[in-house]
């Protein structure tokens, strides 16, 4: 069983910029040959893809997020970041983790862009 823990999430006015982390934990026997993903859903829409980083550290993104959102991973730390800049309104969401292989959430963590 796969556990993901995210954190990081809050209140930032737009234009400013957060860092969420996923901590990964249980059976993860070699944290580097999994694909991890960010997604996020907004009250009253479908989930979405932020972005992927797979087992050979190549990455996707979301179109609405390229160029502004920037996955990477800690491999020793068994965690994955989502630094997010230049935030707007429209990143309102709540943001999970997703492990491919197994299908594993976590709980998901709030960002809400206001002034």
């Amino acid at each position: 069983q796969v556990r993901l823990v995210e954190s990081g999430g809050g209140l930032v006015q737009p234009g400013g910029s957060l860092r969420l982390s996923c901590a990964a934990s249980g059976n993860i026997f070699i944290f580097s040959a999994y694909t991890m993903g960010w997604y996020r859903q907004a009250p009253g829409k479908q989930r979405e893809l932020c972005a992927v980083i797979t087992a050979t550290g190549n990455t996707n993104y979301g179109d609405s997020v390229k160029g502004r959102f920037t996955i990477s991973r800690d491999i020793a730390k068994r965690t994955v970041y989502l630094q997010m800049n230049s935030l707007t309104p429209e990143d309102t969401a709540v943001y999970y983790c997703n492990e491919n292989t197994t299908g594993a959430w976590g709980q998901g963590t709030q960002v809400t862009v206001s002034s």
